[in-house]
């Protein structure tokens, strides 16, 4: 049977109206359920595939969902879809999974695809280089919800889902201090971001409540990847007094810099201790673990599908959601003193 069985080839079938078909496909309650049943049952015949664009042009709902995230391949930002997708397959709802490899022009290019999908909602974490926020109006202004998880951007009106960065990069310096580490290096992401600033902030609120002098020597700022975090580790090793732990806003971080540390024969936590941050599937899986904070990615998807679900049930009413998760620090090798 041909693939393109339209409404009209189901009517000639049936001696019946192209109105009556779509209406029985469309559960129209003018429509006996003998008519409807007999046009299901035909239309499944005959291989009639509903064009899902046309649909959601007339009604309105496309039953999609846009998930965008800086990128795929990270264990966190995955997790975050599973936890979105667990929530929402139940629900009727497709998600449509897009990334803007940290771009600003690729996340205003993305929402104006989906938006022209007829997406139902879109559920987001912000790039590292957005600066502007008119795309995030655009969605507003159709009246489609829109919600932020793990990033944000400063909009009035729109629902996020955060964990408490500040408390995971105070329990994590606070850990390394309680280790008796003194000389404890963070290194961060750009503090433009506020999950980055809120980690910083919280390192530096641990020191002072132990009496630990801020010295900004301690501080770098760079990407979050092992090749940065190597690099980073060769600046500290060049300090007249190499530092005696380091707090990474990044797994991936923390692992360059064990690497080269190792690399110049130091060990790790004797002479060095090492927290990152995210509870990548690596830090638990090497042959000495990893310390870190966990961010509750599955949760953090679950939660945030749980708020878009909460706005599609109350759509004339304003909803405003800021929904922040307590983090867990891990600790393993990387930082338990023996």
């Amino acid at each position: 049977m041909n693939e393109k069985v339209t409404i009209y080839d189901i009517a000639k079938r049936l001696n019946i109206t192209a109105a009556t078909v779509s209406r029985a496909l469309n559960n129209n309650p003018k429509i006996s359920e003998a008519t409807r049943l007999l046009v299901l049952k035909t239309a499944k015949e005959m291989n009639y595939k509903q064009n899902k664009l046309a649909l959601a042009l007339k009604s309105g709902k496309s039953n999609n969902v846009g998930v965008i995230v800086p990128y795929i391949n990270r264990n966190f930002f995955s997790s975050v879809i599973r936890g979105i997708e667990e929530e929402l397959y139940p629900k009727g709802y497709h998600v449509i999974i897009c990334q803007t490899h940290e771009e600003e022009q690729k996340e205003i290019d993305t929402i104006s695809n989906l938006l022209n999908a007829q997406v139902d909602g879109v559920l987001m974490s912000v790039s590292k280089q957005t600066t502007k926020t008119e795309h995030f109006e655009r969605i507003l202004d159709k009246h489609i919800p829109l919600v932020f998880f793990d990033r944000r951007a400063k909009l009035k009106g729109v629902s996020s889902v955060t964990i408490d960065d500040y408390q995971g990069g105070y329990d994590a310096t606070k850990h390394l201090i309680d280790q008796g580490c003194r000389r404890i290096v963070h290194i961060g992401g750009d503090t433009k971001l506020e999950i980055y600033k809120d980690r910083f902030e919280g390192y530096k609120a641990a020191l002072e409540a132990s009496g630990i002098p801020f010295n900004p020597d301690y501080v770098i700022i760079t990407k979050s990847d092992t090749e940065a975090g190597q690099k980073a580790a060769e600046e500290l090793l060049k300090m007249k007094v190499v530092p005696d732990a380091v707090f990474s806003s990044s797994d991936f971080v923390a692992l360059g810099v064990i690497q080269k540390f190792k690399e110049h024969g130091l060990s790790i936590p004797e002479d060095i201790s090492v927290v990152g941050f995210s509870n990548e599937p690596f830090t638990k899986f090497m042959e000495s673990t990893i310390s870190s904070v966990d961010q509750c990615a599955m949760e953090m998807g679950r939660v945030s599908a749980r708020v878009f679900l909460e706005q599609v049930k109350n759509p004339k009413i304003k909803i405003e959601k800021k929904v922040e998760l307590s983090p867990q620090l891990l600790i393993r090798d990387s930082s338990l003193k023996k």
